[in-house]
């Protein structure tokens, strides 16, 4: 499995946490020096089943800078997708992406379930 997180994010550390103490074997990626493609965030949108507004950090502060807000709601998916692909800020963590799965963020209880 790989699990993208921001080191510095208390919800990513608790997520690793998580994993740890479940014993489940991860590949650590940071979204900061290694910011997802765009065929990465279309791979993964089509396979979480969820819409790419779900992608976007919206408590960060490049989202809210960018006045993210009030655009993506005119933005097509692409335009979304190359947004999301510029800088990992912008991507909601952590990601867990394991075999025919993505999970977006970390709710301990749709992680438990799925694992």
């Amino acid at each position: 499995m790989l699990f993208i997180c921001y080191p510095k994010c208390s919800t990513c550390r608790k997520a690793q946490a998580w994993l740890d103490s479940h014993h489940i074997p991860y590949t650590l990626r940071d979204i900061k020096t290694d910011n997802p493609t765009a065929q990465e965030l279309r791979d993964w949108a089509a396979l979480s089943g969820l819409p790419l507004k779900k992608f976007f950090n919206t408590s960060g502060l490049l989202y809210k800078s960018m006045q993210l807000k009030d655009k993506l709601p005119e933005m097509s998916d692409e335009e979304m997708i190359a947004l999301l692909a510029t800088d990992g800020m912008l991507v909601k963590r952590p990601l867990l992406i394991g075999d025919g799965f993505v999970l977006v963020g970390f709710k301990e209880a749709e992680w438990e379930e799925r694992l």
